[in-house]
């Protein structure tokens, strides 16, 4: 049994890896967690494990490196897709997996290091680019600017009801949007929407751009909501 240790600060991610992994009998996933601090202290308690950690948690790999030979365990990095592989390989890494390789990819990766082997992606992902834009640009021209919203949102890890309540209408409403949103991307649940959102970079990023716009609306109104609030107060106070 091969113990594995996951940290990435996006929940959504964070979990749809630990369902790939949790599926196959030979690993088990002993703690996972969403900065590169608590990703020390899980090192330090586990030792001998498979520490899959992504590069966006910005961890001191001069501190990294060294606590993982010490108590003789391997780093897995999950690099972005806009990231050159070899360069975490030469920092002393076993293996790269990129944010938009397969399941299965992260299936081999794994098991080549804990073989005691290395792992790279067999190419890096400029070839495959192209169509996997196409598709990210596909789906995102087909989701309505509605569907886009509850995207984004989903991808935030919201529940139904946070969304609803943040679009301001009925958690119905929001179901039968998923429905379409599913039909439209072909996934069948919310985890398997939020990772096919962040494997496609154009997708992804529109959806990121839907997300700020969100916060910023809601910042404006609670904002306007506060000077609405003293203009109130004072003209009761002048009255």
């Amino acid at each position: 049994m091969n113990k594995i240790i996951l940290a990435d600060s996006q929940a959504i991610f964070r979990a749809g890896t630990a369902k790939v992994l949790a599926a196959d009998d030979d690993f088990r996933i002993i703690a996972q967690c969403s900065d590169a601090e608590r990703m020390m202290h899980a090192i330090t308690t586990f030792p001998h494990a498979i520490v899959i950690f992504a590069s966006a948690l910005r961890a001191d790999y001069s501190r990294l490196r060294p606590l993982l030979e010490s108590v003789n365990s391997r780093g897995i990095v999950i690099a972005e897709n806009s990231e050159i592989p070899t360069s975490y390989m030469q920092l002393g890494f076993r293996g790269v997996i990129q944010r938009n390789s397969t399941g299965a990819a992260l299936v081999e990766c794994v098991r080549k290091v804990c073989a005691g082997e290395t792992w790279l992606p067999v190419h890096t992902r400029v070839t495959d680019a192209p169509e996997q834009d196409l598709v990210g640009i596909r789906v995102r021209d087909r989701l309505t600017p509605k569907e886009m919203r509850i995207v984004a949102l989903i991808v935030q890890g919201c529940k139904n009801r946070e969304i609803a309540n943040r679009l301001k209408t009925t958690e119905q409403v929001i179901k039968n949007y998923l429905r379409s949103i599913y039909d439209k991307t072909g996934v069948s649940d919310r985890l398997e929407l939020a990772l096919f959102t962040l494997h496609h970079r154009v997708l992804a990023e529109a959806a990121a751009d839907v997300g700020s716009r969100i916060e910023a609306e809601e910042s404006a109104g609670s904002a306007g909501g506060g000077r609405s609030s003293k203009v109130q107060s004072i003209t009761r106070t002048g009255t």
